[in-house]
């Protein structure tokens, strides 16, 4: 991987990671259009911690709040009532469904869900479960009001996101929006969320790359980390415009872009300009 390769792949990494849009479709589409490699699972998963890193300077004082309020719920028993603790908790149980999936279906992620026919396909369908929600969700309820169970709607919704072309904000905003909470309070619970598996996912892959355990998970270090760096940059931008947005914005245009997007690369694909498999 080139050095400007990495640049445009952590651009495009930062401005669609927080976008319902899937990053990772995003990565894969931008390479074959490019005519560049297909930059692979390994280096996908790595280069969201910069965007994951953007997620915890943006919302470092909820996080500290949360962190220390779980922390202490585990030493005081009379503190497992607090907000925060509870949201920790919750966070944890929303994290086991891409967890485990994610271990269990590591090959198929790295090779079969890549095929730009299922990145496309992904894109499409759940464009119009995205839209479908944001149009019949109440758009009421407040994370104050989360529960175990929604936590668990939202960790199976997240864990979709391990097709590429779903999005991971993108399905766990749509199992918020179905539950009936508003647009921010989705995305921010979305956000919050994919901290801790985007950052287990790319501290494994990276450990993974350097001690060559996988076959195919070699990465090129330098481009790899600057393209981290870019990703953390521009994602910090699109956060704070994002949930500015959503206090008055809908997801019509994301819905839109993602159908316009998908039918084009399964039109390039079925006419033979892009190859579905790297």
């Amino acid at each position: 991987m080139s050095w400007f390769e990495a640049l445009v792949l952590g651009v495009v990494q930062g401005l669609t990671e927080f976008l319902p849009v899937s990053s990772s479709a995003h990565l894969r589409i931008v390479g074959a259009l490019a005519g560049w490699p297909d930059p692979g699972a390994a280096f996908t998963a790595i280069i969201q911690i910069g965007t994951e890193l953007a997620v915890l300077v943006y919302f470092a004082r909820d996080i500290a709040r949360i962190v220390t309020a779980w922390v202490g719920s585990l030493l005081h028993r009379e503190r497992r009532g607090d907000p925060d603790a509870r949201m920790g908790w919750l966070i944890i149980v929303g994290s086991i469904p891409i967890v485990v999936l994610g271990l269990l279906l590591q090959k198929t992620i790295e090779t079969t869900f890549r095929d730009l026919r299922i990145v496309a396909t992904a894109l499409i369908v759940f464009s119009l479960f995205l839209l479908v929600a944001d149009r019949v969700g109440r758009k009421r309820r407040t994370l104050d009001e989360l529960t175990v169970g929604h936590g668990v709607v939202f960790g199976l919704a997240q864990a979709l996101a391990l097709v590429p072309g779903v999005s991971r904000s993108g399905g766990t905003i749509t199992a918020g929006l179905f539950l009936g909470y508003t647009r921010e309070a989705a995305a921010r619970y979305s956000f919050l969320l994919a901290v801790p598996a985007v950052l287990g996912s790319g501290a494994y892959q990276a450990y993974d790359a350097l001690h060559g355990a996988t076959a195919g998970t070699a990465v090129a270090w330098g481009p790899t980390a600057l393209a981290t760096v870019v990703s953390f940059g521009v994602g910090l931008a699109v956060i704070a415009w994002l949930l500015r947005y959503l206090q008055r914005g809908s997801f019509v245009p994301f819905v839109v872009y993602r159908v316009a997007l998908g039918v084009v690369v399964l039109g390039l694909v079925a006419g033979g300009v892009l190859a579905a498999s790297a």
